[in-house]
């Protein structure tokens, strides 16, 4: 949301000469009385009230637009990048007086969707000032919200009132990078950037949904639209809402995910994998340089990994100034990359940050963690990626991620071996697999670990993997599955039956996937529509936003997941490797020695910490009596997977850190 330059123009952008805009971070938050009885001052309170919550969202200024007659109150807390003017304040109304609009997030083509309205012509010129929000609202009112919508890339959630019509629209970016909630109870409806905002307003009823509770154990997140309280709803990516003049609530996709794999399928990729190749990396090219568009100080995430490592080769090749760099390690060498980082770092020559992160610094994030995740979250890389974020924002205010090339380019380990496994598996009876599986399960996941260790100098590389015994008891887990989706569940999920501890089934989470994929692009689809936007978005979002950092992710521009929905299945994986092509253009920027090893993700040791330094927190935390004094109905399997791990028995470590983040949660907020 961006303001006129303060400084000299063209700096750190890419490919483009534009003037450089400032770009800001913000919450947002709103009350809307469909029966209009409240009065200015009681909505102006409230929303300021709601708004005051996310002040870490947005702790450079603030902004109210109430209008009475309406019923109508909209807040924005803002994080300035740049220019602190009074050119792109929020809420903001249009030339015309018809909209009124709060934007959390990024308009990146906004130089162009300028440029197309002023050839237009229209009455909103000449312009106020050189923000995308008065961008944004231009093409509103030209094309409409959806036409709007549908010219629009970026991340963003926002709200616009519709003065002639009455009628209040939210909208969210296609892949789910920006949060935000609604909830209608009455004739008051509410939204905002976080959960904390509506629990904020007087009238809220805090009552737990129990589905949710069943999904979050079970996926360690819960996906949209549900959400943990009752009557609250996520709005789905790609989706915009209307509140109708008495009420109606009308959702509408602007953008699917379905009709771009339909359409991938009916308009395949031709090409070699070379050509391919070549035309993704201008496609990533061009995102980056966009991404890259600001004047303040500007970095990358570097995991070492594929997909970190071809956005900073990329920001590298296109940025006109140097690239910092940030990674965190651990002393563990299961988990720890920052070597490999490092050494990447040095190739590309960059500015390179890394912290080595202690079992204490991630015990001293624990009383924060409810109040970052202010819904029941827990993928245990938010530890890293919270740290990281701490890292990073002491260096720079930007930073480019590799978010979304998992998904997008079969990254990950099920993507490449699900497929294989299942029509091993398949062929073999029920009950002989259960038997293996009860064989696997005999042995502790450290005994596994030293049977692998022996056998480990005979493997290639490419073949060996880290924590063995964990992954043989999750094959072991998953492999007693009678069919392809329910193997991939299991591979999802911490706790296979959630119902008992909670006494409610969790609903149904695999969407409706186009006629004709594979098992592999089938779970890609299923990953892209819930983990992405439920797990790995509001990690990155909730972590970064909390100190301030604005976090953009490249793989997400949606030309570039549309592009990728019509290669071949073989040009992602094949022979056991994924993301086939991204390594192609890797290949060009660093050496492959540097990158070809087994996919390690963005873990944790949780399960040592939990028996070690986290240990007294973690039996307090579950606790018998406190899990009774809780919302779950059976403590016992809780007790019974804290024995077995605590003993070695078995790895439950992810398992326990949903219950204990659940507690945690309960503690704080309900």
């Amino acid at each position: 949301m961006g303001k006129e330059p303060l400084v000299t123009p063209g700096k750190n952008i890419a490919r483009h000469r534009w003037p450089c805009y400032v770009t800001d971070m913000c919450g947002i938050a709103g009350i809307l009385d469909i029966a209009r009885r409240t009065g200015a001052d009681e909505l102006r309170t409230r929303v300021r009230r709601m708004a005051d919550t996310l002040i870490h969202r947005g702790p450079d200024g603030h902004g109210l637009h109430v209008d009475e007659l309406q019923g109508l109150a909209m807040a924005h807390r803002r994080l300035a990048i740049i220019d602190l003017s009074d050119a792109g304040a929020q809420p903001m109304l249009s030339r015309s007086g018809r909209f009124a609009l709060v934007l959390n997030g990024e308009i990146y083509n906004f130089h162009q969707l300028r440029a197309d309205l002023q050839d237009e012509g229209g009455p909103f010129l000449p312009w106020r000032g050189g923000s995308d929000t008065e961008v944004l609202l231009a093409a509103i009112e030209a094309w409409g919200v959806e036409g709007a919508l549908r010219r629009a890339i970026g991340m963003f959630a926002f709200a616009v009132w519709d003065t002639r019509e009455r009628q209040l629209i939210l909208a969210r970016d296609r892949m789910g990078e920006k949060p935000l909630y609604w909830s209608l109870d009455g004739n008051r409806f509410l939204f905002a950037s976080e959960l904390k905002a509506l629990t904020a307003h007087p009238a809220f009823s805090r009552q737990v949904n129990p589905e949710a509770v069943s999904l979050f154990l079970r996926y360690q997140y819960v996906p949209a639209p549900h959400c943990i309280w009752q009557g609250v709803h996520k709005l789905e990516p790609g989706t915009m809402l209307t509140v109708l003049p008495y009420g109606q609530v009308q959702t509408k996709a602007y953008w699917r995910l379905h009709d771009v794999v339909s359409q991938g399928g009916l308009e395949p990729f031709e090409g070699s994998r070379e050509l391919a190749a070549a035309e993704l990396e201008e496609l990533l090219t061009e995102a980056v340089g966009m991404q890259l568009e600001s004047d303040v100080p500007l970095g990358t995430l570097l995991s070492g990994g594929i997909d970190s490592s071809l956005i900073t080769a990329l920001a590298r090749k296109v940025s006109d100034s140097p690239v910092r760099t940030f990674t965190i390690g651990y002393d563990d060498p299961a988990f720890d990359e920052s070597a490999q980082a490092r050494k990447i770092a040095e190739y590309l020559g960059t500015e390179h940050t890394e912290l080595i992160v202690s079992p204490d610094e991630a015990l001293d994030l624990l009383p924060n963690l409810p109040d970052m995740w202010d819904e029941p979250f827990a993928d245990a890389s938010m530890l890293p990626t919270a740290l990281v974020s701490r890292l990073t924002r002491e260096h720079v205010t930007v930073c480019l991620s590799g978010d979304g090339g998992d998904e997008t380019f079969g990254g990950y380990n099920r993507h490449v071996t699900a497929p294989k496994l299942w029509s091993r598996l398949s062929g073999l009876p029920l009950p002989l697999r259960r038997a293996v599986s009860r064989a696997i399960h005999s042995a502790s996941p450290r005994k596994l670990d030293s049977l692998y260790a022996f056998w480990e100098p005979l493997l290639p590389s490419s073949r060996r993997m880290n924590n063995p015994g964990f992954k043989l008891h999750k094959l072991a887990r998953v492999m007693i599955q009678p069919h392809r989706e329910g193997l991939y569940a299991a591979l999802c999920s911490t706790w296979d039956r959630p119902e008992e501890l909670t006494g409610v089934p969790a609903p149904p989470l695999q969407a409706q996937a186009p006629e004709g994929l594979s098992f592999r692009e089938w779970m890609q689809y299923q990953d892209s529509l819930s983990y992405l936007p439920g797990d790995i978005l509001t990690k990155v979002d909730r972590a970064a936003m909390a100190v301030g950092l604005e976090s953009r992710a490249p793989y997400l521009d949606h030309r570039v997941v549309e592009f990728a929905w019509r290669l071949p299945e073989s040009y992602k994986v094949a022979h056991g490797r994924g993301k086939l092509v991204l390594r192609d253009i890797l290949d060009k920027h660093v050496p492959r020695e540097l990158t070809d090893r087994p996919k390690m993700g963005f873990g944790v040791p949780l399960g040592e910490w939990l028996r070690g330094p986290l240990r007294d927190w973690t039996r307090d935390t579950l606790h018998p009596k406190k899990l009774e004094q809780g919302i779950l109905e059976n403590g016992v399997p809780v007790a019974r997977a804290l024995n077995d791990h605590m003993s070695g028995r078995r790895d439950n470590e992810y398992a326990l850190w949903g219950v204990l983040m659940l507690q945690s949660w309960l503690d704080r907020w309900n």
